[in-house]
């Protein structure tokens, strides 16, 4: 790893060159050192560009600074550090270096916020989620305590990208030494756990006699599990307390790279090897806003995990509300439209992306927010915000939860869903894309597709904008009673994404993507 911090510092990123510009996707600026895409004038711009967009938008309170355990964060975390107290941003660091987990960071938002309209925080998280080790990341949560949406990163983006352009000669830059005096320490991990009981019944949890397993997975979600692990009626045992900014412990994920995606099973075969000590046990990608669940079944399914937390919160959280909504993006299975609607329930359908619920989820519009890629986060037993980024330590104390109080594992859980509301299979391939291709996914509506059948069932929705908030979703799906399809480009790679599901079976799951290449392949 020290070739790759060197670079970091060495390495000038050409701002002419598209590729080693700022760039802000769903989850932040990512890139890589050695590859002139996450380097040191990268961060020097972005930080910049936060403390502007900061002055611009009158924000004036507390800024909550979070690292995970990648190579670069430590780097990246004390320039962010050194610009923000150059432009005397008031800054909240946890104690010792100690690593800060997404969750954490954006619980700290709200709280703080709580109560006030002058004087708000907001929050840097520096990671690249459950990248590779060599990657690095950088992500700015707003006052709602969620990922910036689209108009705010743009903003930020534009601004860095200035800066990058003449190398970063109008940065303000103050002493590390300086930088770290002028912070104030936050308590992150024991204010988060404090807090616990206000969204899981911990106690039902502490009164069950279930034996946890957690693998933090080298990431943040360690301090947080060590300190839950104290409270010996919770019976959690940490299976892994390493540290390794190369993760030489993480089994190669399913293409023979370093990755800590805690919905793999590949990645997560370690934790799977012995699942047999435990009633359930959990991982939890690097900053920790993402969830595994395991029991005697194996790993669940993100997807159907996500569905059976929509289904058990809506009958064990009597405080909330019932025209609270539940949301998910447009990938995730359609047993979540299905167990939704068993419970009268509105169902609010937004594109890729976590920042769709971030609004819903502060207003307290929106009961539970979930995405296919095992992130999600809902509200407080009465009903209030608790995180507006995903948490992936609560979702793993949702399913101790459960289990505590319904005596049924998570995969019994779901195939009690299954035998109310059929067996879908569900499936994501990649595909071959010219960049006119991927570029014609923009110009695709609902009248793009001519045919009346899909998979022998006549097609019942054709979108290119979201239901629930009519946001263009990048590409298009089209569903039937029976299953559906999803495409969209990648952002990076000449590929596009195919999602589909079928509730027929996988005879019928493949003719529903057979199908839809050779529909892509007429209209784009």
């Amino acid at each position: 790893m020290g070739s790759l911090v060197d670079a970091f510092y060495t390495v000038k990123p050409d701002a002419a060159v598209a590729a080693q510009r700022v760039a802000f996707g769903t989850s932040g600026h990512r890139g890589s050192a050695l590859k002139n895409t996450f380097n040191e004038l990268h961060i020097l711009a972005i930080a910049q560009a936060v403390a502007d967009y900061r002055a611009n938008a009158g924000i004036t309170g507390p800024l909550f600074l979070g690292q995970d355990t990648h190579a670069l964060s430590q780097p990246s975390w004390e320039v962010a550090l050194q610009v923000l107290a150059a432009n005397q941003v008031d800054v909240r660091i946890a104690a010792n270096n100690r690593v800060t987990a997404t969750p954490l960071v954006s619980r700290a938002i709200l709280e703080f916020n709580t109560g006030k309209t002058t004087g708000l925080a907001d929050g840097l998280i520096i990671t690249p989620s459950h990248n590779p080790p060599e990657d690095g990341g950088i992500k700015y949560n707003t006052p709602d305590g969620g990922p910036a949406d689209a108009d705010v990163t743009g903003w930020i983006e534009q601004r860095a990208n200035d800066y990058l352009q003449n190398g970063c000669v109008d940065v303000k830059r103050t002493e590390l030494t300086t930088a770290r005096a002028q912070a104030q320490e936050y308590d992150y991990v024991g204010r988060y756990i404090a807090q616990l009981d206000q969204i899981i019944d911990m106690d039902a949890i502490r009164n069950s006699g279930l034996k946890l397993g957690a693998d933090p997975m080298g990431g943040t979600a360690l301090p947080v599990w060590q300190a839950l692990a104290a409270d010996t009626a919770l019976n959690i045992t940490v299976v892994n307390e390493q540290i390794d900014p190369a993760f030489a412990f993480m089994p190669p994920d399913h293409d023979g790279r370093i990755r800590m995606d805690c919905s793999s099973t590949a990645a997560m075969a370690n934790l799977l090897k012995i699942r047999n000590q435990f009633d359930i046990a959990f991982g939890n990608d690097p900053d920790a806003d993402r969830h595994g669940i395991v029991d005697a079944a194996g790993l669940m399914n993100p997807n159907h995990f996500l569905c059976m937390c929509v289904d058990y919160l809506l009958t064990h959280r009597p405080q909330w509300r019932k025209d609270l909504k539940i949301g998910k993006t447009l990938v995730t299975s359609s047993m979540m439209d299905r167990v939704v609607a068993s419970h009268q329930r509105e169902l609010y359908e937004v594109p890729v992306g976590f920042k769709w619920f971030v609004p819903g989820l502060f207003n307290g519009e929106l009961a539970f927010g979930g995405e296919e890629s095992a992130g999600a986060s809902f509200l407080t037993l009465d009903g209030q915000p608790w995180s507006t980024d995903k948490d992936g330590i609560v979702l793993c104390l949702l399913a101790a939860e459960i289990t505590a109080t319904t005596g049924l594992t998570p995969s019994q859980y779901y195939a009690e869903l299954v035998a109310q509301h059929g067996n879908p299979v569900y499936r994501r391939i990649d595909a071959p894309a010219t960049p006119e291709q991927k570029a014609a996914f923009k110009k695709l509506t609902a009248a793009s597709v001519t045919a009346a059948e899909l998979a022998g069932s006549p097609i019942t929705a054709v979108h290119t904008q979201a239901p629930g908030n009519g946001a263009a979703i990048g590409g298009i799906k089209v569903s039937t009673e029976q299953g559906w399809f999803a495409a969209r480009p990648s952002g990076t790679e000449d590929i596009y994404k195919i999602y589909a599901e079928s509730f027929a079976g996988e005879n019928h799951l493949q003719q529903l993507i057979d199908e839809a290449r050779a529909l892509l392949s007429g209209i784009l």
